[in-house]
């Protein structure tokens, strides 16, 4: 039995000992290009802990109507064809007959258990008795995903917008390329999840820079925060990233068209696959013009220098 779990019972005398809770579960959310994927792997790494590819699918918590099989097959379909212009689920390795199995024996069947039916399968595959989510997105579905799951524990990695849009300018999945696009696109997401997170006991800021620099502290106090006991296997994370990232399969629209290859989804994600840069840190002092950092801190100088990034 996990120590988590034991912890977690309570006995009282004369009385049935009452259940215990669902663990702790992390949700990484962040801007793109913001080290999401880093901290992912990171955490994956640690013995007890399995974090899958992006999921996306929380959003459609709400839509799921009806009850028994007919809410049942909706969740299956939802799930398994998550997004319908390209779906995801190759990349979590998990056949369909098994997971509508293990639905089909949810009774009575709920969304939210639904869900977690999934999860503790995706953790299985690699013996693990506990799982969370990276998912950028979900900066904007803080408030969906915690009435949906309350044992979520959001984990919001921060970094200075300015090396965020250097990096997300070069992606397929970019908002635009000109400046203000990116800074907008960057505040948008840190502005939401602040929100929605700040003032709530279920809610962690963390700093990429902070991450970079002091790797052990900053990760002990995420550990201490989804109340997972540290491991030091989660500083080597990078020998076991590039074997973690074979998971992000190639995407392919309904008409048989290609998205996108896997190797290009590899590339996107080549330097977790090494120990953490400092030269990560502060690339846009070189590699943006003047123009574009004062053009930069006009769309997005209050939020900058409310979390402490300076000019």
């Amino acid at each position: 039995m996990p120590l988590l779990f034991q912890r977690a019972h309570k006995f009282i005398e004369n009385e049935t000992p009452v259940a215990p809770p669902f663990p702790p579960m992390p949700v990484i959310v962040g801007a793109p290009r913001s080290g999401t994927t880093l901290l992912r792997l990171m955490l994956d790494a640690h013995p007890e802990l399995a974090i899958p590819p992006e999921t996306g699918f929380l959003t459609l918590g709400p839509k799921f109507r009806g009850t028994g099989d007919e809410l049942r097959q909706q969740f299956f379909r939802g799930i398994t064809n998550f997004p319908n212009e390209a779906s995801a689920w190759p990349d979590f390795q998990l056949s369909e007959e098994s997971f509508w199995l293990t639905l089909s024996q949810i009774n009575p069947f709920t969304v939210a258990e639904g869900y977690r039916a999934f999860y503790r399968m995706y953790a299985a595959r690699f013996d693990k008795p506990r799982w969370g989510d990276k998912t950028p997105l979900y900066c904007m579905d803080l408030k969906t995903i915690r009435n949906l799951l309350p044992e979520a524990r959001f984990i919001h990695l921060i970094r200075d917008g300015r090396d965020v849009a250097l990096s997300l300018r070069r992606m397929w999945f970019a908002p635009g390329k000109d400046i203000e696009t990116l800074a907008g696109y960057w505040r948008k997401f840190v502005w939401t999840a602040r929100k929605a997170g700040l003032n709530h006991s279920d809610y962690l800021e963390v700093r990429y820079e902070d991450l970079i620099l002091n790797t052990p502290e900053t990760l002990k106090q995420i550990s201490q925060f989804v109340d997972l006991d540290f491991d030091e296997k989660m500083l080597s994370y990078y020998t076991r990233s590039e074997s973690r990232l074979q998971e992000h399969k190639g995407r392919f629209r309904l008409d048989g068209s290609l998205l996108i290859t896997q190797e290009d989804r590899l590339n996107q994600q080549r330097r977790t696959t090494q120990p953490p840069d400092p030269a990560c840190i502060g690339a846009w002092k070189s590699e943006m013009t003047q123009d574009e950092q004062t053009r930069f801190w006009r769309v997005t100088g209050g939020l900058l220098k409310e979390l402490g990034y300076k000019a």
